[in-house]
């Protein structure tokens, strides 16, 4: 009877641990579950996702790049040009300018970045940082370090290719905008420049065709686009009064989008958001 008792016992024991470790394996499973839902909705994993289907693995090492979450408020830079061991961030929240500061002390912003997009990628991987990005609004931001990108993409060669898909669109935007400055009127210039604002925001979820909430000021949008405010002020001015894009106390309104994008001769091609290329 007692070596009976005790071969049940020892039966139960071991079935007692296997139930522990199943539960342990269930649990895990779950918050890894839990971890890529509340990650998919991110706005870097919607605007990653129109070069890749990101898997529930490629969610979950993206939710590893966003475990440093910090707050910026406006006007304090959060990379600084020539700074060596400089962090990059991802946007979650508000909306930042990247700009140059030249030898005589003016300024010339390069580009402006809303929820979804690096701030500061280069900076991560170059010995020291070539601009600097201020907040335009108060932001929240995941910082990432040099280690972090090596580590994430070594586990997800996928989120590695979606991340240089990432860049090289930034880098399309670029030359757009060299073409708005060398060779499009002022008017054309700034009705692509809200054009591309409005699908950018649209791939994240902040915009849809009639239009989006839009912080930038004037003086902004002169800075950004090579004008003088006052002639920002007229170009919109025209804009609005032609019936193609209102933009006033802080939203753009397309009037008539279909005609805007006529206007400006915009392709949206060059921003490659038409779907995931990879399966």
């Amino acid at each position: 009877m007692l070596i009976l008792i005790s071969f049940l016992m020892g039966h139960l024991s071991k079935m007692d641990r296997k139930g522990r470790r199943l539960r342990r394996i269930l649990e895990s499973e779950t918050m890894t579950e839990q971890t890529a839902l509340s990650v998919q909705d991110s706005p870097l994993a919607r605007k990653l996702s129109a070069f890749v289907h990101l898997s529930a693995d490629d969610l979950v090492v993206m939710s590893d790049l966003y475990r440093r979450r910090r707050h910026f408020s406006v006007g304090t830079d959060i990379i600084q040009q020539g700074e060596p061991n400089q962090s990059a961030f991802v946007l979650a929240s508000g909306w930042a300018s990247s700009y140059k500061i030249l030898a005589d002390g003016t300024r010339q912003i390069v580009g402006f970045q809303v929820p979804g997009d690096f701030l500061g990628l280069r900076s991560v991987l170059f010995r020291t940082a070539d601009h600097n990005v201020e907040p335009i609004t108060p932001i929240e931001a995941s910082e990432i370090h040099r280690r972090d990108l090596i580590e994430a993409f070594a586990r997800t060669p996928r989120l590695a290719t979606a991340v240089l898909w990432a860049a090289s669109r930034d880098e399309a935007m670029v030359v757009e905008h060299l073409v708005d400055l060398g060779r499009r009127s002022a008017s054309v210039r700034m009705a692509h420049f809200l054009l591309e604002l409005g699908a950018r925001l649209r791939l994240v979820g902040l915009a849809d065709r009639k239009g989006y909430a839009c912080p930038l000021s004037q003086y902004l949008l002169a800075d950004a686009l090579g004008l003088s405010a006052v002639h920002v002020n007229r170009v919109l001015r025209e804009l609005r009064e032609n019936g193609l894009v209102t933009f006033q106390r802080g939203r753009v309104e397309f009037d008539n989008l279909h005609q805007l994008e006529e206007f400006a001769g915009f392709d949206r091609e060059y921003l490659d958001h038409d779907g995931p290329l990879l399966p």
